[in-house]
């Protein structure tokens, strides 16, 4: 365990081997300044290696759920990461680590998106004339948490990879739950290629 790890501010990880290393999975925070703070505690205590997954929205309608994304960069309409990171429009994602997960998801016969994703924490203002912008940028997921993690973790010189998978659509004319949250099966099998991966890492 993690004794430096203030369970009041996040869920506190397990310490698990696995082929010989230790990992330590954990449910991630959810919103970019709690995901800052977690990533921040964590990496005091001597973790030096992250791979976030989870769930996005996606602004195109004929993207699947459960498809999977690989964040080369994210648009950063947030203001947490503006405290680790200069101003800048957007922020790029490692590319050593998404190369590593480029190799394995093919290897797994996962078809994926590698695709710029939107960050930002006015859920209420994901409007359609946003939405349009974002994907004339190149965006194809919206979330709360990518530029901020990506920024944190180069502030503080820690490795930080990401995969997510798509969820609901905001992309249409209303908001589409598509009962993504109901999807159990996509989220246990995503969380079980992630120990490969921080092997590789």
């Amino acid at each position: 365990m993690f004794p430096g790890l203030r369970r009041r501010d996040c869920h506190p990880p397990y310490e698990p081997d696995y082929r010989g290393e230790k990992i330590a999975p954990m449910q991630a925070c959810v919103w970019g300044p709690l995901a800052a703070g977690q990533l921040e505690e964590i990496a005091e205590t001597g973790c030096r290696k992250f791979l976030a997954c989870g769930s996005c929205g996606v602004l195109q309608k004929d993207i699947a759920v459960g498809r999977f994304i690989v964040p080369t960069a994210a648009v950063r309409d947030e203001g947490t990461s503006y405290h680790y990171a200069r101003p800048s429009r957007e922020i790029a994602a490692d590319e050593r680590i998404m190369g590593i997960i480029e190799e394995k998801l093919p290897e797994e016969n996962i078809p994926f998106i590698k695709a710029k994703t939107w960050t930002t924490d006015a859920m209420f203002r994901e409007t359609p004339g946003k939405i349009a912008l974002r994907k004339t940028e190149g965006c194809v997921s919206v979330e709360m948490e990518a530029s901020v993690s990506m920024a944190v973790a180069q502030y503080l010189g820690v490795d930080f990879g990401q995969i997510l998978y798509s969820g609901d659509g905001v992309g249409g004319n209303e908001w589409d739950t598509r009962d993504y949250n109901k999807r159990t099966d996509i989220r246990e099998f995503l969380l079980g290629l992630t120990p490969d991966i921080c092997l590789k890492m």
